[in-house]
C-alpha cells in the first residue's frame, strides 16, 4: 500500500468537511496532526492542493482532479472497512475446516451444517485429514486435531476429549484366545497379534489402561503391521478378522451392538485424548472461525454427556 495513503484519506476528509478544524473533530484527533498530513502531502507531490486562510480554503485546480480520485479510494476503504465489519457481526463467506474421518460425520459435519441453517450466507468445506495439522498445504482456516499438538506453531483451543477402545473382530478374538485372564496376566502376547494401525500412529503404539473400578493399570505394546489412511478403512479390515485396532468409543459401541466388534480389555479405559480447535490467526480469529469452533465443541459435547464418546 501507498505509504501516503493515510496522508490522502485526511486531505479527503478535510475538503469533505469543509475544514481542518471539522477533519480533526471527526478524525478525532487534533488540528496540528491534520496540518502535518496535508503539508506532508503537498511536499511529496511538489504542488499545491488548498489554498487556505483563517476564513476559507480553496481546492486548486490539481488539488480538484487530486480529490476525485481520493476520494474513490476513501470509498474503497470505508466499504472495505464496513465488509469487515458486518462479517463481524453475521458469519458470512468461505470457511474451510479440517477434520480427521472419525469426527467428520459424527461431529463436525452435523455442528457446521446445523450453523449454515442458522446463516445460510455462510460457505463451508469440509476436508478430512487424519495426517498432522498443516494450515499451510491445505489452506485450512480451521483445523480440529485429536492428540496434542508437537509444535506451538499455532493457536489451540480444548474443545473435548475423546475415548478409544482397543477391539478385534470375535473370530478374531477366538483364534488368537485373546482372553482377558490371560491377557492380564501377560499382556505383552499382543505383540505377535496383528495391529492394523491409522498411517498417522506409527508402526509402535504403547499405551496404559486402567481398570475402571479397582484402577488396576495394564502396560500394552503393540507393533502395527497393517496400515490405513482413514479409521473407516481400519474398522473394514478389522471387522473383516484382520487384527487389532484401536477405535473411538462412539463408533465402537455401534459395531459391538451389532456383534461385529469385541473390546480386547472389558472393563479397562485408556486415558481420554484431548481434541483440539487449531488455527494460525495471530490473535481472535475470524467470526466464522470462532462461531465453527463454538458449534462443533458443542456437537462434541452433546455426543459425549449422550454416552456415545
Amino acid at each position: 500500500m501507498n505509504k501516503f495513503m493515510r496522508h490522502m484519506i485526511i486531505f479527503t476528509r478535510v475538503v469533505e468537511t469543509g475544514s481542518i478544524t471539522a477533519a480533526a473533530r471527526e478524525l478525532e484527533v487534533g488540528k496540528s496532526v491534520v496540518s502535518q498530513h496535508l503539508r506532508a502531502l503537498e511536499e511529496a507531490l511538489g504542488v499545491l492542493l488548498l489554498k487556505r486562510s483563517t476564513r476559507q480554503q480553496l481546492l486548486t485546480p490539481m488539488g480538484i482532479e487530486f480529490f476525485e480520485r481520493c476520494k474513490k479510494i476513501s470509498e474503497l476503504v470505508d466499504e472495505a472497512w464496513d465488509i469487515a465489519r458486518i462479517s463481524q457481526v453475521e458469519p458470512k463467506g468461505m470457511v474451510k475446516i479440517s477434520s480427521p474421518h472419525a469426527l467428520i460425520e459424527p461431529v463436525v459435519s452435523p455442528a457446521v451444517g446445523h450453523l449454515v441453517s442458522i446463516y445460510s450466507e455462510l460457505v463451508p468445506t469440509i476436508l478430512a485429514n487424519d495426517g498432522s495439522v498443516d494450515l499451510f498445504e491445505t489452506a485450512a482456516d480451521l483445523a480440529i486435531h485429536v492428540g496434542e499438538l508437537p509444535s506451538s506453531e499455532y493457536r489451540q483451543r480444548r474443545i473435548g476429549s475423546l475415548k478409544k477402545v482397543l477391539c478385534a473382530s470375535p473370530s478374531y478374538i477366538l483364534n488368537h484366545d485373546l482372553s482377558i485372564a490371560k491377557l492380564i496376566k501377560d499382556p505383552s502376547q499382543l505383540l505377535a497379534c496383528d495391529y492394523v494401525a491409522n498411517i498417522w500412529e506409527g508402526k509402535s503404539i504403547r499405551y496404559t489402561l486402567q481398570h475402571s473400578s479397582s484402577g488396576e493399570r495394564i502396560e500394552v505394546s503393540l507393533e502395527a503391521n497393517r496400515f490405513n489412511d482413514s479409521v473407516h478403512s481400519v474398522i473394514s479390515m478389522v471387522k473383516a478378522g484382520a487384527g487389532m485396532a484401536l477405535i473411538p468409543e462412539f463408533m465402537f459401541e455401534n459395531l459391538r451392538r451389532k456383534g461385529e466388534l469385541e473390546n480386547i480389555f472389558p472393563g479397562y479405559t485408556i486415558p481420554k485424548i484431548p481434541i483440539y480447535a487449531v488455527h494460525n490467526y495471530a490473535k481472535t480469529p475470524p467470526l466464522n472461525v470462532t462461531m465453527c469452533t463454538d458449534f462443533i465443541e458443542r456437537q462434541l459435547r452433546n455426543l459425549t454427556s449422550s454416552g456415545s464418546a
